[in-house]
């Protein structure tokens, strides 16, 4: 997947992906911390078709689903591991 990272003056932190197949989509991080997320058509590949606006918490939500593994599986598993290298029970 390529991924670029912009700075639109005024507005925010653009994230743009583009993946294996083609297809285009954005993440925009405002100043009130919103995230718009865009989604691009192969037909016009410079103007959003879709755009879905998160709060944080909303976007923390949607971040917790694409993960390959949810976060608490992965601490746990920190977890583990820090204990079998220090000898100490979980």
């Amino acid at each position: 997947m390529d991924v670029t990272r912009t700075t639109v003056p005024g507005t925010g932190l653009i994230h743009q992906f583009g993946t294996r197949g083609g297809q285009r989509l954005a993440v925009l991080v405002d100043g009130a911390g919103r995230r718009h997320l865009l989604v691009y058509a192969a037909a016009d590949p410079d103007a959003p078709a879709q755009t879905i606006v998160m709060e944080r918490d909303e976007a923390d939500q949607v971040a917790e689903v694409l993960h390959s593994r949810p976060i608490a599986d992965r601490l746990a598993r920190l977890e583990r591991r820090f204990a079998e290298m220090t000898g100490e029970a979980p």
